[in-house]
Formats: C-alpha cells, sequence, structure tokens
C-alpha cells in the first residue's frame, strides 16, 4: 500500500462512486477499482459496499477512511511545502561572515536576493574566519566566508575578493611619512591585532616571523573599527585590509602599502563537498557567483 493506493480509496470514499472519482482524478475506473481491492487483500478485511453505482463505506471502510484523510492530507501538504521551496518561495540560509566584511560587501548581495526570494531567511553568524570554517564543517552552517588557505579537500570554494594587507599608523609617527614600509621595519612596533580565532591573527604572525622577528602585541579586538579607533589614538600600529581601509578617516590614521613582502587577502566562499545543499542554499551560491561581482 502506497500514497496513491490512499488518494484514490478516500476519493471513492467520498464520492461514493467508482466512476465519479475516476473523472475526479483523471484515470480509468478498472484502475481505481484494482487500486481499491489491492488496498483490502493487504488488510484482508472489505472496505466497500458495493450495490450498482453506488458503494458504501463498511466498519473497516469507515475506520480506514477517517485515518487515510489525515495522511493524504499531510502528504499534500508536504507536497506543497517541498514545491516551494523547490521554487525558492521559502526556505532558510545560515551564512558565516567575517566581522569586517559583513557591512561593506554584503547587504547590497543580500538585498537583491531579498528582492527575488522574498520568503528566504537569512541567519547571518559573524565571527573569524576559523570559527566560521569549523561551523560550516560541522553543519551549523550552510555557507561560509572565509580567508584562504582552506581545506580545498573538504569544501567546495568561489573566490569573492582578492586584496592586500595595509598598514596603519598615527600621523604623528615616524613612518607616516612614507609611501610604502617593508614588513621588517615593524619589528620593534606595538601591534594591535584581531583576536587568536581569526585567520589573520595567525596570517600576520607568520610573515612577521617570515621576516625575522616575532610581533609584540599590545592589543586585540574582533572589531576592525575598534582596532583603527586605537591606531587612530596613537595606541599602537594594525595592519588591516585595503578594502577596509578605504573607508577609514585618512586624517585621523595614515595608510601605508605593505612591501618585501605584500601580505594577500583572499576571501572565499565555502561548502561542504559532502553534504546536503537545500534549494535556497544552492540558489544563492549561483546568484552570487553571478552577480556579486557586478556590485565592487
Amino acid at each position: 500500500m502506497d500514497i496513491r493506493h490512499l488518494q484514490y480509496f478516500v476519493k471513492v470514499a467520498e464520492l461514493s462512486s467508482f466512476t465519479k472519482a475516476a473523472h475526479a482524478l483523471y484515470v480509468t475506473q478498472p484502475t481505481i477499482s484494482k487500486m481499491v481491492k489491492s488496498i483490502e487483500e493487504e488488510i484482508g478485511v472489505s472496505l466497500l459496499l458495493r450495490s450498482g453505482k453506488k458503494v458504501q463505506l463498511t466498519d473497516a471502510g469507515e475506520v480506514l477512511y477517517k485515518r487515510a484523510q489525515d495522511i493524504v492530507r499531510s502528504f499534500d501538504h508536504l507536497t506543497t511545502e517541498l514545491d516551494e521551496l523547490r521554487n525558492l518561495k521559502r526556505g532558510k540560509l545560515r551564512i558565516g561572515l567575517p566581522p569586517m566584511i559583513g557591512s561593506s560587501f554584503f547587504p547590497q548581495v543580500i538585498g537583491k536576493f531579498r528582492e527575488h526570494y522574498p520568503d528566504v531567511s537569512i541567519q547571518l553568524i559573524e565571527d573569524g574566519s576559523k570559527k566560521v570554517e569549523s561551523n560550516v564543517e560541522n553543519g551549523q552552517l550552510d555557507i561560509g566566508v572565509v580567508l584562504l588557505p582552506t581545506d580545498q579537500e573538504l569544501f567546495h570554494t568561489f573566490s569573492l575578493i582578492k586584496e592586500k594587507l595595509m598598514l596603519l599608523v598615527h600621523p604623528t609617527h615616524p613612518l607616516a611619512k612614507k609611501k610604502r614600509v617593508a614588513l621588517a621595519e615593524l619589528e620593534k612596533e606595538p601591534f594591535i591585532f584581531f583576536r587568536e580565532d581569526f585567520a589573520l591573527h595567525g596570517r600576520i604572525i607568520d610573515e612577521c616571523v617570515q621576516a625575522g622577528f616575532q610581533p609584540r602585541i599590545i592589543y586585540e579586538s574582533s572589531q576592525w573599527d575598534f582596532i583603527s579607533e586605537m591606531v587612530a589614538a596613537n595606541l599602537g600600529i594594525a595592519l588591516l585590509p585595503k578594502p577596509i581601509c578605504d573607508d577609514l578617516d585618512t586624517s585621523r590614521i595614515q595608510i601605508l602599502d605593505v612591501i618585501e613582502p605584500v601580505i594577500p587577502w583572499h576571501l572565499v566562499m565555502i561548502w561542504r563537498k559532502d553534504h546536503y545543499l537545500s534549494f535556497a542554499a544552492r540558489e544563492w551560491i549561483r546568484f552570487t557567483q553571478t552577480s556579486f561581482h557586478s556590485f565592487f
């Protein structure tokens, strides 16, 4: 017995007629008769009393009819909900973003996506790249935005932004008169860093070690605007991505190129290779792949 058997039986019971049920379901009468007979044979009881063209429910038929109505109704609701998801009338997305890019890059993309799919709910979780990557891996997030490198064996990736890190110093700092600074020149400087759970934390330390020194970290924060304000207060220096620096008040902060080496800042969108993606998540990926770069 499957859902179609029950649908046919319910329609016969509702209309008290095999002929009318066949017309309503756009099938032949023998097809419906065969379906109902197969149910009776499977459960071992008679469900309908046949008297000419009219049919009447037996006691067993009454019991099955009441239960079958609920089952058929639930199945119809399920089908409707799945159709809505397939057509993106509904759905939910969980996206992880580093705090430094949430307000700067994504509002326009999310706005356009919402215009196309107003009933898709989007939950944004701001966290460092390491935490975002971990939560995509364990299924707490559908999609994440992280800093390269990432695990290419585990994730699909789509490149979003390729930029570099810039140096922030106070306008009175001795380096402020320069246009570019070699990383090794910062050996004695007090650094303001992102917290340890941010990928940039380890990235900058690695670059400094490669340049021959261990950076002296005096403050850590999760917010790029707070870091820039600390620099503006002449409490230390910082390295931030160029797109963030482009929006800073240069009357209070001097922004310099970092050379030898240039430190890349490459953001990608990631999702698990071996996990099921909802219709909404797949459409978000398609949408960003086709339209993201048109905004920037």
